[in-house]
């Protein structure tokens, strides 16, 4: 694909390793897709060497290409360090939607009930995030206070990629903030829910209390694919508990995006939704399946990338697309054939998992060029 770049953001301990497994299977002459990538060094150290100024020069890099893939960093816990890496890029993009998937690993046991994907799309930026927090008086009376605020327009933004994931996986739009009590403050989402579900009357729609999501993904609410719209905070606790319903956090990945003025992502960075593991580091056992998979959401959203970019070209985006789609298949096929690391019960080691995926995807995209 003529013009297309990946902003690779290098990262920390296994959270780097990994991403070089992932890099491996984006290689353009496995996948048949032009494309380049432009590192840049988030670790911990060179951040820390340039005050931060890395992070500006990757969001800036990403605003230009619109696609993003990042390594697991330290953030550290010292409030006078750098702080935390995800939140100024996020910042620099402007990016107002997290999406995390939930879906089943082939030999890996979910939890009773559980069989459909599950998407969780949270508002990525204000709500209790960044609020305004201080305590006055003293004793037992000694009160806190925080002021939280979400925009309208992020709430829009939530609400429409919801129903829009949700048309595209043959889902429905499940669940909500408690718009009961906060009618007002939670309402807000509430209300862009209901007018995102005038615009989409094809797909299901089952609006259900924050409490009450919760309760039914554990019940058995989850009968077809869902799609689960929160506030930031709500989103952040319900992505913990929806990817290890499917056993593990490792088949999944999760996808910051930076939503347009027509509400289609203009910038997608994905990584993986694990942290970086130095206990592993170095032993060649970690599990590189979240990032490979991360590694094949840059390309699903490379057409609305080169869209954003006014560089269209249908037959490159469709090539994109495809090379995604053999990677998102050759990770389960792989899995499915019992090549697994140890915490899916298995034996392989990191390079060898990822050595199977590549040969999987090789062969798939072979199949599916064959006249």
């Amino acid at each position: 694909m003529a013009g297309l770049r990946i902003v690779a953001l290098e990262g920390d301990q296994t959270g780097q390793e990994l991403l070089e497994q992932a890099l491996r299977v984006l290689d353009p002459a496995l996948l048949g897709v032009e494309l380049e990538i432009v590192r840049f060094d988030l670790s911990l150290e060179n951040r820390r060497a340039t005050r931060n100024g890395v992070c500006g020069e990757a969001a800036a890099a990403m605003l230009e290409c619109g696609l993003g893939l990042k390594a697991a960093t330290i953030t550290p816990e010292s409030a006078d360090d750098v702080g935390s890496p995800n939140r100024l890029l996020r910042e620099a993009i402007a990016g107002n939607v997290i999406v995390r998937t939930g879906r089943l690993i082939p030999g890996v046991a979910p939890l009773a009930g559980i069989h459909h994907p599950i998407s969780v799309c949270r508002m990525a930026v204000g709500d209790a995030y960044g609020a305004e927090q201080w305590r006055e008086g003293s004793g037992d009376g000694e009160l806190a206070h925080r002021t939280e605020t979400i925009r309208r327009g992020d709430c829009r933004a939530v609400a429409e990629y919801s129903f829009r994931a949700a048309e595209r996986i043959r889902g429905k739009v499940y669940g909500g903030p408690k718009w009961t009590v906060s009618p007002v403050y939670e309402g807000m989402l509430k209300e862009e829910m209901d007018a995102a579900a005038e615009r989409h009357p094809e797909v299901g729609y089952q609006p259900v209390l924050i409490d009450a999501t919760l309760a039914g993904l554990v019940s058995g609410a989850a009968g077809e694919p869902l799609v689960i719209p929160c506030l930031n905070r709500d989103g952040d606790l319900l992505s913990d508990l929806v990817l290890p319903l499917f056993g593990s956090i490792a088949g999944a990945e999760s996808v910051l995006l930076a939503l347009g003025d027509d509400l289609t992502p203009r910038v997608a960075m994905a990584e993986a939704p694990h942290g970086t593991a130095p206990a592993l580091e170095g032993k060649d056992i970690a599990n590189p399946m979240a990032m490979i998979l991360a590694a094949a959401a840059t390309l699903h959203f490379a057409g609305d990338a080169s869209a954003s970019a006014e560089e269209t070209d249908p037959e490159a985006d469709r090539a994109a697309e495809a090379a995604s789609r053999a990677i998102y298949e050759a990770v389960l096929e792989t899995v499915a054939g019992g090549t697994r690391t140890p915490d899916l019960g298995g034996h392989a080691g990191t390079t060898e998992f990822t050595d199977t995926v590549i040969t999987a995807v090789a062969r798939r995209l072979e199949i599916s060029s064959a006249p």
